[in-house]
């Protein structure tokens, strides 16, 4: 085996890894609430409610930091999209209108792009040593 699939089996690993734990996210935050409220005035919300969302949104952030902190970054990327792409899919697939696609294709469009920004912020913020460099 080559020294270049060698280095990317770790990676594969990685990503496949963050895909499950994503998608375990989903269900442990969102996949249990299915029913949506109906207001008093009669309009409904839901199913999803702001700290469930929010909660999930903070578990995927400490899963994209475990990951790009520790280089693999890529992994972070494309495990966390397609973890959260698949839960969103089987969550919302019984909808007879089609329009779950729509929503499955804005999860990710979305997660790519926080993922990503989020995994080029952890990778290229280098902490402060504290340490003066010569000559200053």
């Amino acid at each position: 085996m080559s020294n270049e699939v060698r280095n990317r089996i770790p990676r594969v690993l990685a990503a496949v890894v963050l895909a499950g734990l994503a998608a375990a996210a989903w269900a442990g935050w969102l996949g249990w609430d299915q029913q949506r409220d109906v207001q008093p005035d009669g309009s409904m919300t839901g199913p999803y409610e702001a700290w469930q969302v929010i909660g999930l949104g903070l578990t995927l952030l400490a899963f994209v930091y475990g990951a790009a902190s520790r280089a693999y970054a890529s992994a972070a990327v494309a495990g966390i999209t397609t973890g959260l792409a698949v839960a969103a899919y089987l969550d919302w697939s019984d909808d007879s209108s089609g329009l779950f696609a729509v929503g499955v294709g804005l999860v990710v469009i979305g997660s790519l792009v926080v993922t990503g920004l989020l995994s080029f912020l952890i990778t290229s913020w280098k902490p402060n040593t504290g340490h003066a460099s010569p000559g200053h």
